[in-house]
């Protein structure tokens, strides 16, 4: 199974395996990575599984879908290596993916009172 490198914004990693075929946002929610709450679902209606993409694998992905680009304007630190990790799928080329969170995302997080995810 590919393994997805899940790096907070201030540098805590996580490498969790991932299944083929999930995205890397199912892949954080069922592992309870920080800064990836996937408020829609996976449904690229929301931007809370924002995360920025390691230089080495962005040309191993899709190119941004117009409604991916769409919902990354609602996102926050938006850099050039930002993806939507909902419509990341999982596959055994992205072994290795390094993913970084942003800061943004974890101070809502920390702010956020404990509730039980729509995702699962």
């Amino acid at each position: 199974m590919p393994k997805i490198i899940y790096t907070s914004h201030d540098g805590e990693e996580r490498i969790i395996e991932g299944i083929v075929g999930e995205s890397v946002m199912e892949t954080a929610v069922k592992n309870a990575v920080p800064g990836i709450d996937a408020e829609c679902g996976g449904a690229c209606a929301c931007a809370t599984c924002h995360v920025y993409v390691d230089a080495a694998f962005l040309d191993r992905l899709p190119a941004l879908a117009d409604i991916e680009l769409s919902m990354l304007e609602f996102a926050e630190g938006i850099r050039p290596n930002s993806r939507l990790s909902c419509q990341i799928a999982v596959s055994e080329d992205c072994d290795g993916l390094r993913v970084t969170t942003p800061e943004r995302q974890h101070a809502d997080h920390a702010r956020a009172p404990a509730a039980s995810s729509p995702c699962g």
